[in-house]
């Protein structure tokens, strides 16, 4: 099952954003959960949350794979949502 996990990023936190970055990239990579990720952009072009297609199980799977990465343990982020989701196209 598919979920997306969409994440905004506290305001004025682009610093513990790069400062974790390796860290969170590592971590989607160290997982066959990912199918794809990216970052939200602002009106500057700089990172401000982020956007995680995960394939998992269930919410609870995929509950505990978002309580794992590193921006959480940054406390990166403002928001936090997991909704199942459906794959159409692509």
């Amino acid at each position: 099952m598919r979920f997306a996990l969409i994440a905004k990023d506290k305001p004025g936190a682009l610093e513990v954003r790069k400062a974790n970055r390796d860290a969170h990239v590592a971590y989607l990579k160290s997982t066959d959960a990912v199918e794809m990720a990216g970052p939200f952009l602002d009106d500057n072009g700089e990172m401000c949350g982020s956007l995680i297609i995960l394939d998992l199980p269930d919410m609870a799977a995929a509950e505990a794979w978002a309580a794992q990465d590193p921006y959480k343990a940054a406390d990166l982020f403002q928001s936090v949502e997991i909704t199942a989701w459906n794959k159409v196209i692509g």
